[in-house]
């Protein structure tokens, strides 16, 4: 007899208690291993992926795309044991931990199994028979039958009474000769593949999946290896890639006069709103700026791109003269502890860099900048920007900050006055770099001038420290040999 086990959200860490359902990597019927990613969520942090700790057929899903649960809430339940199970069953111990949930337990101190609401797999043909209670028989698409009859389950419902029939599986959970593409594709043999999008995938884009390496587990055929060759077949990027953009609508045209629009304040950008709040609720900011010739910095950034190597980025030029300049301005690298009322002066720099994304705002963060070069700077910044555009910024990513980094310059703007990343004490501003008439030399001439801003924390020090930290960063702009005297 199979046991049907709960998978409930897990713990996400960094304190977030709940997460929006996104998307939903499995439907009701298909057979998950251990590990599997089923669902994508968004946090208030970043879009995850998360795996299931069981191996078997999932029996129900909660929540339709879109909603938000709270972290504990049930996910989805998975029919364990007897044929069900998938590439090593519910007796393993899942290799992927999140909060919450160990690995490599016993079997004897697994979770229990709760009062379910679906009866259990018969062991002769892997069948699941008909649940008991509402909860069991409401489906993905809020109908109501035996599991739900959810798009892409593979669950035969058509005759009432008789028990729902999985797609055919073999012992490792994958499909059985249905999957065929092209005439000369072959006609036996399982196709290695699980996962019900990656079959999508290769559905909508006419492969076939027979004639496909994987490079997964026993030649496991992943979402990689299908994106992989359909670029390779013809350049481009999948219809399916569209699939892991939100379903959160975007505004692009001016509203109806008259019409009064609502917009949820949640996931990131709630999360972007109510630090916002809080900093200016809580931080008593001052604002400085001054204008600097960037001529020189941008000529020495050519001169290093020139000599061959790895391409330095002007942000990571920027991130540096910033790092130094912390040195000698420690008081700005800092928080305050309102509770003990103490100023703490963090020793070491992870730096935060401000990047728009189409789901809002975020700042990826920079660990331990101070003791990177130019080069490794670069390399994690657009680490970390590939990251922030495709959605896989994990929560470690994004928290930590001690300094932030604003390039507003590519917005195509001069000047402005950042809020501070609470709860950090200060934010360096850069505006675009244009050229401009400016007095160089003793005569005036055309220059690349960039405008600078440094928002700070008025209780971890005076507009003097400000102003130091400020003229240290124009100088470092203006003649970038400053720099090497702290290297």
């Amino acid at each position: 007899m199979a046991q049907v086990l709960e998978f409930k959200l897990p713990d996400l860490g960094e304190g977030l208690t709940e997460a929006e359902i996104v998307r939903w990597l499995v439907e009701v019927g298909d057979v998950v291993a251990v590990d599997q990613p089923v669902v994508e969520v968004e946090t208030a942090k970043a879009m995850v992926e998360v795996p299931c700790p069981y191996g078997g057929v999932v029996t129900a899903r909660f929540g339709e795309e879109g909603t938000e649960l709270p972290v504990g809430s049930p996910l989805l339940t998975v029919a364990v044991g007897g044929d069900a199970p998938a590439s090593g069953g519910a007796d393993e111990g899942s290799g992927n931990v999140l909060v919450g949930y160990g690995t490599g337990a016993p079997p004897a101190r697994r979770r229990r199994v709760r009062t379910s609401p679906v009866a259990p797999v018969r062991p002769a043909d892997g069948a699941l028979s008909n649940g008991g209670s509402p909860a069991a028989h409401r489906g993905v698409d809020g109908t109501s039958g035996p599991l739900g009859t959810g798009r892409g389950a593979g669950v035969d419902t058509a005759a009432p009474g008789r028990a729902p029939v999985p797609e055919r599986t073999d012992a490792h959970g994958l499909t059985d000769a249905r999957e065929r593409g092209s005439a000369g594709a072959r006609t036996t043999g399982p196709v290695p593949v699980i996962s019900p999008l990656v079959r999508r995938i290769a559905r909508e884009n006419g492969l076939d999946l027979r004639e496909l390496t994987g490079s997964g587990p026993d030649g496991l055929i992943l979402r990689a290896d299908v994106e992989h060759a359909l670029r390779s077949a013809d350049g481009t990027v999948p219809q399916a890639e569209t699939l892991a953009v939100p379903r959160t609508p975007v505004t692009t045209s001016t509203p109806t006069l008259g019409a009064d629009t609502r917009v949820p304040l949640r996931g990131i950008r709630g999360a972007v709103a109510d630090k916002l709040s809080r900093s200016r609720h809580e931080i008593p900011d001052a604002t400085c700026w001054v204008d600097a010739d960037a001529t020189e910095l941008l000529a020495a950034r050519a001169a290093m791109n020139a000599a061959g190597g790895p391409k330095i980025s002007l942000l990571a030029l920027l991130a540096r003269i910033c790092t130094a300049a912390l040195a000698r301005h420690p008081e700005l690298n800092s928080t305050v502890d309102t509770e003990a009322r103490e100023i703490v002066r963090l020793g070491h720099v992870h730096l935060g860099f401000a990047a728009q994304t189409e789901r809002g705002l975020v700042v990826p963060v920079v660990r331990d900048a101070h003791t990177r070069d130019a080069q490794s700077l670069s390399a994690e910044f657009a680490r970390l920007t590939e990251a922030a555009r495709t959605g896989t910024l994990t929560p470690g990513d994004l928290t930590g900050g001690t300094f932030t980094l604003n390039n507003y310059g590519v917005f195509g703007v001069d000047g402005s006055t950042p809020i501070i990343n609470h709860p950090e004490a200060a934010m360096l501003g850069v505006g675009r770099i244009v050229a401009k008439p400016w007095v160089h030399q003793g005569e005036l001439a055309v220059r690349q001038v960039v405008q600078l801003s440094l928002t700070f924390d008025h209780r971890v020090c005076d507009g003097g420290t400000a102003g130091g930290f400020l003229r240290y960063v124009a100088d470092c702009v203006e003649q970038p040999a400053v720099l090497l005297r702290s290297l």
